[in-house]
C-alpha cells in the first residue's frame, strides 16, 4: 500500500514537472516574439510552478518514507515544508511581475508586436493545466497530500491567470490599446500573491503544530461523548504532519475498571477515530475518574 502511494504521488509530481517545463518554454518564446509583459509575467508564474513541482517531487519522495531512528514521528513534515516554500515562491513571483508591469507601463518601449502567438499559447496552456491540475487534485485527495494539493492549486491559479491574459490579448488585438498589457499583468500578479498567501498560511500552521480545524475536534469529541464507559476527558490535542494526523487525549475511567478493560475501550476509541481518517496516529492516556474531567483543552 505504501509503495503504491509513493509511486502514484511521485508520478503525479513528475507529470507536473514535465507539463510546466513545456509550458514555460512556450510562454517565454511567445513573450519574446510578441513583446508582451503579460505573457512574460505568465512565464514567470509558470516558472514558480515549475520550482514548486520540483519541491513537490522531493517532498512526496521523502514524506512517504516510514519512521526511522532519526525521525520517529515519520517524514510527513517534508510536505508541509515544501508547501510553505511554494507559497513563498508564488508571492515572490507576484511581486516581481508587479515590478515589471509598472516599469513597462511608464516605459517608452511600451509596444506589442503581435498578440496572435500569445493567444494560441495561452489557449494551449489553459487546456494543459486544466487536465494536469485535475489529475493532481485527484491524487492529492486520494492520499491527503498537502504538497500535491499546493502544486494543483498553483496550476489552477495558472489557468485563471492565463485566461485573463488570453482575454486581454484578444482585447488588445481588437482595440489596439497596448496599455492593457501592463494592467493585465498587474491583475495576474495580485491573483498570484493571494494564492501564495493562503498556501503559505495553511502550511505554516502545520509546521508550527497548529490545531486541526474545529470540525475535526468536534468529530473526535463526539466519538468520546457517545461512549458511556468514558467518565470524562481533557488535553485533547490534534495536529497534522503532512498527510498524517496526530491525536492525543487523556481519558478518565471508573477507578474500579480493570486495566485490561480500560485498554480495550481505548482500542475501540482509536478504531472509531481511525474510521474517519485514512492516516492517523492516536495516543490515549488513561487515568482514574476525576471530577474536573469535563474540561477540554485543545
Amino acid at each position: 500500500m505504501i509503495f503504491c502511494e509513493k509511486k502514484e504521488k511521485k508520478s503525479a509530481a513528475l507529470v507536473s514537472i514535465i507539463s510546466n517545463t513545456a509550458i514555460i518554454s512556450l510562454k517565454i518564446i511567445a513573450g519574446i516574439i510578441s513583446g508582451s509583459v503579460s505573457i512574460i509575467s505568465e512565464a514567470i508564474h509558470s516558472f514558480s510552478d515549475f520550482l514548486a513541482s520540483v519541491l513537490t517531487f522531493f517532498a512526496v519522495s521523502r514524506s512517504s518514507e516510514p519512521a526511522d531512528k532519526e525521525h520517529p514521528f515519520g517524514h510527513g513534515k517534508y510536505e508541509d515544508m515544501s508547501g510553505f516554500i511554494e507559497g513563498g515562491l508564488i508571492i515572490f513571483a507576484g511581486l516581481f511581475i508587479i515590478y515589471e508591469a509598472v516599469k513597462k507601463f511608464f516605459s517608452s518601449d511600451n509596444f506589442l508586436l503581435e498578440p496572435a502567438i500569445g493567444i494560441y499559447i495561452m489557449g494551449f496552456a489553459i487546456i494543459a493545466n486544466f487536465f494536469v491540475s485535475k489529475y493532481l487534485f485527484y491524487i492529492a485527495k486520494k492520499y491527503d497530500s498537502i504538497s500535491l494539493y499546493s502544486d494543483a492549486q498553483h496550476l489552477r491559479a495558472d489557468i485563471f491567470s492565463s485566461l485573463g491574459v488570453l482575454l486581454g490579448l484578444i482585447a488588445i488585438k481588437i482595440t489596439g490599446f497596448i496599455f492593457l498589457d501592463s494592467l493585465i499583468a498587474l491583475l495576474v500578479a495580485l491573483m498570484i500573491i493571494k494564492t501564495g498567501y493562503f498556501i503559505a498560511k495553511d502550511t505554516l500552521n502545520n509546521l508550527l503544530d497548529g490545531s486541526l480545524p474545529q470540525k475535526d475536534i468536534d468529530l473526535i469529541e463526539g466519538i468520546l461523548k457517545k461512549n458511556e464507559s468514558i467518565k470524562g476527558y481533557k488535553n485533547l490535542k490534534a495536529r497534522k504532519a503532512g498527510h498524517c494526523k496526530d491525536i492525543e487525549i487523556t481519558i478518565f475511567f471508573n477507578p474500579d475498571l480493570k486495566i485490561s478493560e480500560c485498554h480495550k475501550i481505548c482500542d475501540e476509541i482509536e478504531e472509531e477515530i481511525g474510521k474517519c481518517y485514512e492516516s492517523i496516529n492516536v495516543i490515549i492516556h488513561a487515568e482514574p475518574e476525576n471530577k474536573d474531567a469535563a474540561s477540554v483543552e485543545v
